[in-house]
């Protein structure tokens, strides 16, 4: 299928270099940000300038600048409004290429927007979002296929992992914000993550709030050492059907 926001000259060029595709669900808010990414696409393989993305004719950035070679389902409103509620007309396009520009210069704001994790993960949105997606999967021969479609897929299974995890230790999502790095309940859990899902530590680390990769590690390394009296967290988890 062929996206809206992607050339069809540049889809092609994807599917020589990188075999098959990969899907990313987004959320309406996450959608002004992947534009941003894809538009800068060229800038990034270092094949055209930002201040010229108009003259770059396999981009959909051609197609914002030129209405009439456009699709006709092509709609560019969504990010346009983003980049500074800029309206679609010459004066507008002018603006976002000028904001696209300068966005391939700034590296704090192409971090907040997530640039570097842009081709990662499963979907794009809020906490929310990827939990109301996961809701959906009600059919668990369905939610088997899907997680094993691609590597990135197997996130919804450590999500929920997450989600069934802090129900047992009676936490939520604000204590791992300000729990501390090496809390036992966040070893436990971590150590959970890894024993029954695989879960690469650099994941568990971000979504835990547990600090550097090597730290973590050796923290669930020491935590196997632990007696069940030093360690009563662990027994909560261990065994929980639930989380196989």
């Amino acid at each position: 299928m062929i996206h809206p926001l992607c050339g069809l000259r540049h889809l092609c060029a994807v599917a020589l270099r990188q075999g098959r595709y990969k899907a990313i669900l987004l959320d309406g808010d996450a959608i002004a940000g992947v534009s941003h990414y894809i538009h800068l696409n060229p800038v990034r393989a270092g094949i055209a300038e930002a201040v010229k993305l108009e003259t770059f004719v396999d981009s959909s950035f051609y197609q914002l600048w030129k209405p009439r070679k456009r699709w006709n389902y092509a709609v560019f409103d969504s990010y346009l409004d983003a980049a500074g509620n800029l309206k679609e007309c010459p004066k507008g396009r002018r603006l976002y290429r000028d904001y696209l520009g300068w966005l391939s210069e700034e590296d704090a704001e192409r971090k907040r927007l997530g640039f570097e994790r842009m081709t990662r993960g499963w979907a794009k949105g809020s906490k929310d979002f990827k939990k109301n997606v996961l809701d959906d999967f009600n059919d668990e021969n369905l939610r088997k296929v899907v997680e094993s479609d691609a590597s990135e897929m197997r996130e919804p299974r450590w999500e929920r992992g997450v989600d069934e995890a802090l129900r047992l230790m009676n936490k939520n999502e604000s204590d791992l914000e300000v729990g501390p790095k090496a809390a036992l309940w966040k070893v436990a859990i971590a150590r959970c993550l890894r024993e029954h899902y695989l879960t690469p530590y650099r994941w568990i680390a971000e979504r835990l709030k547990m600090g550097r990769v090597s730290s973590l590690s050796s923290v669930v390394s020491r935590s196997r050492s632990l007696s069940r009296k030093e360690f009563p967290q662990w027994d909560r988890l261990r065994n929980h059907e639930n989380l196989d």
